[in-house]
């Protein structure tokens, strides 16, 4: 019965510190690939064969795919290539190299920079965005060797300079590239081969932008015509993946991706596997061959805009279902305060708001069971040798007085997976980086640099603790749960701000919920006790 009465205490322990093995697994611990949909996340092992074949991408013919043999047996990127053509925008410098490919992306906005600089996603040495490879494999090897031409040198996005042609003559086809660049990132290119040949193109390797601690999902997404979207993560590719009918195929780390995408038209996308078993994206083209493609943030606003389907590049892990509806929620009351600190401290609110009914129940419910400690005390002594009848007693005290030992349960429970979903947006959403709040706190995808935020966490965890009821008579639970603000106020030392921020403003809203219902509970019982009298 001693385990009855300590129940709600115990499941609160027991969930914080799951909580603390999701984040520490989802830290450190490698990564399994996910397909995810609309409404459902869930795992799944990707079919692979070995890359050690030196086999090319699957080539699609209406249902039939079949393997060509070595096109791009050349896994190794060609990295030391003259650039080409540049193109500027406010945002972003785009330069283009010999072989046709986006070499490197330049991003321009002060909050982007890093250690005093400003920053470039794509690693040199990686294969890069736009770099295509033949079925053929003598073809392919010319490919990678002879530069491209271009009609400008420049492509001013603030001109009407916008687009570029590039032209690579190869002995047996001239490949011709026409580029159309916006300002908000993404681009039209219509591919073009004078005699055909079978050929791939890629998104590249993913960028490589994201200098913090965190293992963050990141790898090769892909997603499907029916919505289902395919992702295989770093160190997770063990071969070949090939899916015939998908309309995007996107590269991404925490904050960045490079998508190549076509909501007309079917894409055939296959993987290969390169270094430290990550997967290569490859794209099926045709002789005449139009697509899209954006490279930079993973901005919702952005990708919306551009296409709502695109949204779909920004991965939130498992609790994807949860997460994606939590961050349009964080996005309204941003739009309506314009901080995106505040619109955490709302979407907390109304978080505590929806759950204060179960919230309410469920602390009144402990309010109870406080004051029947003594019976229970009681009754285990008279009844202790009796389990079966002991238990009765109990159950029948907690029907006389109105009392459920697993009410305070079912908040608790909704609380942790929602906790778990704005844990995983408020650590992937780009929008946070720079974002300021309050006076000190100028970036709250950053640690707090004065650690302001995880001290009053820790208070505030350690005062709501004194005022919640406690029925726990177990020594070693009791010094666990003491030490438990101390625990986690370290562990949040290093959390983005923004996180700290939620967890902060959530412990108050449950300090003053537990006021309020403290203040109600003492209401009814002096109602009680002068109706008896």
């Amino acid at each position: 019965m001693e385990q009855q009465n300590d129940l709600q205490k115990r499941l609160l322990l027991a969930l914080v510190l799951s909580f603390l093995v999701f984040v520490v697994f989802d830290m450190f611990m490698p990564k399994t690939p996910k397909n995810i949909d609309e409404n459902v996340t869930a795992t799944t092992q990707a079919q692979t064969t070995p890359i050690t074949q030196q086999q090319t991408p699957k080539v699609v013919n209406g249902s039939t795919a079949q393997v060509i043999q070595p096109a791009v047996q050349n896994a190794a990127p060609v990295s030391t290539v003259k650039a080409l053509t540049t193109v500027t925008s406010d945002r972003f410098i785009y330069t283009i190299d010999e072989l046709g490919r986006i070499a490197q992306v330049k991003l321009l906005e002060k909050k982007y920079e890093y250690e005093g600089k400003k920053l470039e996603l794509l690693k040199s040495s990686w294969v890069k965005p736009l770099e295509i490879r033949f079925a053929d494999t003598a073809l392919n090897t010319e490919a990678l060797k002879t530069p491209y031409t271009t009609t400008t040198e420049t492509v001013d996005l603030n001109s009407d300079i916008r687009k570029v042609i590039l032209t690579q003559k190869l002995s047996s086809t001239t490949v011709t590239k026409e580029l159309t660049f916006y300002k908000d990132g993404h681009y039209d290119i219509n591919i073009n081969l004078s005699e055909p040949a079978q050929y791939f193109i890629t998104t590249g390797q993913r960028p490589d932008a994201d200098h913090t601690r965190y293992m963050v999902v990141q790898g090769s997404l892909i997603r499907k015509s029916n919505g289902v979207v395919e992702i295989v993560e770093d160190g997770d590719s063990e071969g070949s993946l090939s899916i015939p009918n998908a309309e995007f195929a996107a590269a991404f780390d925490r904050y960045f991706s490079s998508i190549l995408y076509n909501f007309e038209k079917s894409l055939a996308v296959s993987t290969l596997t390169v270094d430290e078993e990550n997967a290569l994206v490859f794209i099926q083209g045709e002789q005449s061959f139009a697509l899209h493609g954006y490279i930079g943030p993973k901005e919702s606003e952005i990708l919306a805009n551009i296409n709502p389907k695109l949204t779909d590049a920004i991965e939130y892990g498992w609790f994807t279902f949860i997460s994606k509806p939590l961050f349009k929620v964080l996005e309204w009351f941003h739009a309506l305060v314009g901080n995106w600190g505040w619109a955490i401290v709302l979407v907390t609110l109304l978080i505590k708001l929806i759950l204060f009914p179960l919230s309410y129940k469920g602390m009144m419910s402990m309010q109870k069971l406080k004051d029947l400690a003594p019976k229970m005390k009681e009754i285990k002594e008279k009844y202790g040798k009796d389990p079966q009848k002991m238990n009765a007693q109990m159950m029948e005290m907690y029907k006389k007085n109105g009392a459920n030992p697993m009410g305070g349960c079912l908040p608790l429970i909704l609380q942790i997976p929602i906790f778990f979903a704005i844990y995983r947006v408020l650590l992937n959403a780009v929008e946070l980086q720079g974002a300021e709040w309050m006076l000190w706190i100028t970036d709250l995808s950053l640690k707090d640099p004065f650690f302001v935020l995880p001290i009053l966490m820790g208070a505030s965890m350690w005062y709501q603790q004194k005022i919640t009821p406690n029925t726990m008579t177990d020594p070693m639970q009791q010094k666990i749960f003491q030490w438990l603000p101390v625990v986690m106020t370290l562990f949040f030392v290093t959390f983005p701000a923004g996180l700290v921020l939620y967890w902060l403003v959530n412990n108050i809203f449950t300090i003053v919920q537990q006021f309020v219902i403290n203040n109600a509970f003492e209401k009814q019982k002096a109602a009680k006790a002068a109706v008896k009298k």
